[in-house]
């Protein structure tokens, strides 16, 4: 008798540090999970809570739940722990204050034994939060993932923000070895991870229309409180891997708005070295001297071939007559264009 091909193992990551309130409602979803063969890693990252305690008592309840004491401090230092002490064939990240959806792993690992390594599997997030309403942001993020990973176009969008959910991901092994996997100190460390995937050509998945993670906001979550996670830190993601990855020396270089995002970028480009046009819509700035560029009309653009846009309008009606403006223009190479906002 032919015995039955046994389903890949799922190795779950979670960093945890003080993730008391949440934590018991996050591994429960774990071992609910309709799919079966995962390991659950967990690193407590010097936590101050009781947190190491809820660890302790799930995994002496749960074979397949271990645990292990970060030996240095932050994320990054726990998920490479995490990793390295993992088995699976097929890899996901998940946040200890955050919930699954009972067939997230099911329908991952179908998505990813179907379409083979070189492929990355997400699928569509919820934000949600018990103290007080979401945000409006948040629940645009959310949408915005969302439109995308249905159609397997995340990358579509990879210099406006991260554009694959940190804890909604699943790669094989091989392929995470090969970008790297959690071997940068680079923060933030989602997008980082998410640039590497783009740089190396992965594909990402359509997901289903099924809700896969519960992505919960809280007013402790890193993201809003660690330095790690400021504007600039974006910004100077996204540069560096513009440079090392889409930017073209024998294309013209624009710079779009003179905001704070755009100044910022406008330093970066000067410290690189790299030439650039920048452009405005402020008719108060037109002809001003910043940082030793003359800020030039948006009707310039017509006069220059070919070029590379970095779009740093945050508005997001100025956005809209952007957009019209390049597509209502009629020219033979439209400018290729890389939003930053």
């Amino acid at each position: 008798m032919i015995s039955p091909i046994e389903p890949p193992l799922v190795s779950i990551l979670i960093p945890c540090k003080n993730a008391e309130p949440y934590l018991e409602e996050c591994i429960e979803s774990v071992v609910s999970q309709s799919y079966n063969n995962w390991e659950l890693i967990i690193v407590d990252d010097n936590s101050e809570d009781q947190s190491l305690s809820i660890i302790q008592k799930w995994s002496d309840n749960h074979q397949n739940i271990r645990y292990l004491r970060n030996d240095q401090s932050g994320i990054i230092t726990a998920l490479r722990m995490a990793y390295t002490n993992s088995t699976g064939q097929l890899i996901t990240r998940m946040d200890a204050d955050d919930i699954m959806t009972r067939d997230k792993l099911k329908i991952m690992v179908s998505q990813m034994t179907k379409s083979g390594k070189g492929y990355v599997a997400t699928g569509k997030v919820e934000y949600f939060r018990n103290d007080k309403p979401l945000g409006d942001g948040y629940r645009r993020y959310a949408e915005w993932l969302n439109s995308m990973s249905v159609k397997g176009q995340n990358f579509e969008g990879i210099y406006k923000e991260c554009v694959i959910a940190s804890p909604c991901w699943m790669i094989y092994r091989q392929d995470l070895d090969e970008i790297g996997a959690f071997g940068s100190d680079i923060y933030p460390e989602d997008y980082d991870l998410v640039f590497r995937m783009y740089q190396h050509d992965l594909t990402i998945i359509p997901c289903t229309d099924n809700i896969l993670h519960l992505w919960r906001d809280h007013g402790d979550r890193a993201s809003r409180n660690d330095e790690n996670y400021r504007d600039n830190r974006f910004l100077d993601l996204k540069i560096k891997y513009f440079i090392d990855i889409d930017y073209e020396s024998d294309s013209p270089m624009i710079l779009w708005g003179a905001g704070s995002k755009g100044k910022y970028i406008a330093q970066q480009l000067n410290s690189l070295g790299i030439e650039y046009h920048w452009i405005t819509n402020n008719e108060r700035k037109i002809d001003h001297n910043i940082y030793g560029k003359i800020l030039q009309s948006t009707a310039s653009l017509h006069d220059i071939h070919r070029p590379q846009v970095i779009i740093s309008v945050a508005n997001s009606e100025d956005q809209r007559n952007i957009k019209e403006a390049v597509q209502s223009n009629e020219r033979e190479s439209q400018p290729t264009l890389y939003w930053f906002c």
